[in-house]
């Protein structure tokens, strides 16, 4: 009698899940997350063949770095040269199909099934996109870019320390961090969290592309887009903190004088690495979810002080006058190309390197935003990925690089030949110059850290997503092995080249992305044509009416 009780509860005899096609039914919702975590499949040969080149990539950077080196920066400027062009019309392609996506009638599908609800609050869930994606990058770039562009304007447009080349400086920067950026990642979180959520596959890149390129995506093919996908979230990633350790490095040094030299990066890093490691340990909605937000509550503090304490007048006016550029200009600058060599080396730096960058962090970022956007519609999703980020974006840099570029233009710090030195200084020159420099300096650290740990945990979590089937819960060993390779191939990559190292292995892993976001663009649109939600009404509209009073 209790099994066949049982049974009818939808039991097993011994009162555990009955089995449905050889798979577990789900738990109730609060146990769901539990039962897929017992359902994950072991790493198979995305994990290993991934493995097995990063190890391969290590030795190689430790017995011959020079040749190394070498071969980088020249695939690099090739690419630049005769492919840099793909970047920036797939990230204007980008920003089109988001933005048709959310006012259409897609804008109302829901990623999940249509009785889900988000499982973050707004809050959380924004903080989240915005501290876990790109914080390192907003302390290194965000006085430094702009400085730098004041300094050389982009493709000569402005003469040099001039007003016009201070709007420019700052429209150029909106244009590096703004929708081109955020619509990519938009575009690669709609696919997965869609896929995932709606249609219940797993979070491989592959998957994504079964609508366009079939059951190829089952083979070899499969197995290679899924391989890529891992070295380019991993290269990516690490001209990240390559970029975070050179900006601790640099406060220590005007804070307690300590060096900022190779060894002192190398000991950042490894520091950094066991705790971001140890924090994806501990899941999204828990470390990830908490730093998040201590790190959006301390850049908004920082970001205050320095509006209040800087030229306030100035920041404000720059900030409508460079929007305004930026905005009545789009449409040329997104598809500006170099006009000679110069411009080229340029371009290779900046533009080129910026859109390569984001398309490598494209699966990293799409991942994450799927698995924190369960329950949102799309048109939700659009306007927190692409609106709010570009906003927050550009006040950020209108603030810290108008200050920067203000400190220059009336004074004598010196701060424009110090960031064409080094543009790790930028930041802490900026500081330097108004009041507290010490207390400011030091939150800085400790913001830059926090943003380290935040961005490298999400990527690790990513990893072991991706190497573990698309399993939005990868295993604990996966996340370790992740974490701890993540940090040493950014060591790896500041030993060969520093900087510039970093940069190229960004770019270069960003190469097959051109074509893959395409095609990811592609799929979803085919995957949204055949929605139960847009297919519903025109079921009911073909269906017979049921009155009985058909002729015959």
């Amino acid at each position: 009698m209790k099994t066949e009780t049982n049974e009818k509860q939808g039991k097993g005899p011994r009162g555990g899940p009955t089995l449905t096609g050889g798979k577990l039914r789900r738990a109730a919702d609060k146990n769901e997350s539990k039962q897929v975590y017992k359902q994950l499949q072991r790493p198979g040969s995305v994990l290993f063949v991934s493995l097995a080149l990063v190890v391969v990539f290590v030795l190689w950077a430790a017995i011959a770095p020079g040749r190394l080196n070498e071969l980088m920066s020249g695939a690099s400027t090739w690419s630049a040269q005769y492919i840099g062009w793909s970047y920036l019309l797939v990230t204007l392609g980008c920003i089109v199909l988001m933005l048709f996506l959310a006012f259409s009638r897609y804008g109302g599908i829901r990623l999940g099934k249509d009785a889900d609800r988000p499982e973050f609050s707004t809050w959380a869930w924004i903080a989240m996109i915005l501290g876990a994606v790109m914080g390192i990058g907003l302390i290194s770039y965000g006085a430094a870019e702009p400085m730098s562009h004041f300094m050389v304007p982009p493709h000569g447009r402005a003469e040099p320390e001039s007003m016009d080349a201070a709007v420019l400086a700052l429209q150029f920067s909106y244009f590096d961090w703004g929708p081109n950026a955020w619509a990519l990642f938009g575009v690669f979180g709609l696919a997965i969290a869609y896929s995932t959520h709606r249609r219940g596959n797993s979070g491989l890149v592959s998957v994504m592309l079964r609508p366009v390129l079939g059951k190829s995506m089952d083979g070899w093919l499969g197995k290679t887009i899924d391989v890529f996908t891992v070295l380019a979230t991993l290269f990516g990633t690490t001209t990240s903190l390559g970029l975070g350790a050179s900006q601790i490095a640099e406060g220590l040094n005007s804070l307690f004088g300590i060096p900022t030299d190779l060894f002192v990066k190398i000991v950042i890093i490894a520091g950094v690495t066991i705790v971001f490691t140890l924090s994806a340990l501990s899941g999204v909605g828990k470390g990830i979810k908490w730093l998040s937000q201590g790190t959006m509550i301390g850049a908004a503090a920082i970001g205050v002080f320095v509006l209040v304490s800087g030229p306030t007048g100035f920041i404000s006016n720059i900030y409508f006058r460079s929007m305004g550029q930026f905005l009545g200009e789009f449409p040329a600058v997104a598809l500006l190309t170099p006009s000679g060599a110069e411009d080229l080396q340029w371009m290779q730096w900046w533009t080129y390197f910026m859109m390569a960058w984001w398309l490598s962090w494209g699966a990293f970022v799409g991942i994450f935003l799927a698995r924190i956007s369960k329950g949102r519609t799309i048109r939700e999703f659009v306007i927190a990925v692409m609106g709010v980020p570009s906003l927050v974006f550009s006040i950020w840099f209108s603030i810290f690089g108008g200050t920067s570029i203000h400190q220059e233009m009336t004074g004598s710090s010196g701060i424009g030949q110090a960031t064409l030195e080094d543009t790790n200084s930028t930041f802490f020159a900026m500081l330097a110059e108004l009041p507290i420099p010490e207390v400011t300096s030091a939150f800085t650290v400790i913001l830059v850290v926090l943003f380290f740990i935040t961005g490298a945990d999400s990527n690790t979590y990513v990893l072991g997503t991706l190497t573990s089937g698309g399993n939005m819960y990868p295993k604990r060993p996966v996340l370790v092995v992740w974490g701890l390779l993540t940090g040493v191939c950014a060591i790896v990559l500041l030993l060969v080249g520093g900087l510039e190292a970093l940069q190229q292995a960004a770019i270069l892993s960003a190469v097959p992305f051109t074509v893959i976001v395409t095609l990811l663009g592609m799929s979803l649109m085919r995957e949204l044509r055949c929605d139960t939600r847009l297919q519903a009404p025109l079921l009911e509209a073909a269906a017979p009416s049921g009155d009985g009073n058909e002729a015959g």
